[in-house]
């Protein structure tokens, strides 16, 4: 190190400043999550793996039904698993219970409230969700960045002309990342059909809280004390 490269702790010569940005920004959602769980028994393995399917595919073709509404679709965790009886020495199988879990992405808010009521009302169908939340590239999470350097160099400006001095040098800048703060809205839906077609839900989008934070180093010129 020669000796004029400022040390990283700084000198009399070539102060430094230490400062953390933040930014936080209240943005509408982006996309909606629910999830869909399909069950089915019955004392008959077989009629129990029938019904399951059956269920499946009416909830899978109801949701592709609302076409470029739904971004993705996805079949999760299947199980089907005998039920045993709680007495006897024997094992004895009292019934078969089995269940499909789905997961849909939804980039249209409008047709959630009636989607979500229809999922609700196919027999033993279950609803839970939405969860609202932005993509991973949306520019919100830029913007939230961009805002959290521009606050850090403000700081350290401010700081240096507190003590008659000016930034002279970047010396580091560092990303503390950022995250998508979202606590999940949800609409509930329970099991079984109704015995006329149910109300479509009014569901308003929860905002999100996008934050971003970084810390950064400067040096100034000498301060006047």
């Amino acid at each position: 190190m020669t000796a004029s490269t400022p040390l990283p702790y700084g000198t009399p010569d070539t102060p430094r400043v230490s400062v953390r940005g933040e930014a936080r920004l209240e943005v509408d959602p982006e996309i909606a999550h629910i999830h869909i769980a399909v069950t089915a028994r019955n004392t008959d393995r077989t009629t129990t793996l029938e019904e399951l399917t059956l269920r499946n595919t009416r909830a899978l073709d109801l949701v592709k039904s609302y076409g470029d509404a739904v971004e993705k679709l996805e079949t999760g965790l299947i199980t089907v698993a005998p039920q045993f009886a709680d007495k006897g020495r024997h094992e004895r199988v009292r019934s078969y219970h089995g269940s499909v879990h789905l997961t849909a992405t939804l980039n249209d808010f409008t047709v959630l409230g009636e989607l979500t009521t229809r999922i609700a009302d196919l027999p033993l169908t279950s609803i839970t969700g939405p969860w609202w939340s932005l993509r991973p590239d949306s520019p919100a999470h830029r913007e939230a960045r961009r805002l959290a350097v521009q606050e850090a160099v403000q700081r350290a400006r401010e700081y240096a002309d507190a003590l008659g001095a000016r930034l002279t040098a970047l010396l580091e800048l560092a990303d503390d990342g950022a995250e998508n703060i979202g606590y999940p809205g949800m609409a509930r839906g329970g099991y079984g059909a109704a015995a006329a077609p149910e109300p479509e839900l009014d569901l308003e989008p929860q905002r999100q809280t996008v934050h971003a934070q970084v810390n950064a180093r400067f040096t100034m010129t000498p301060p006047r004390l």
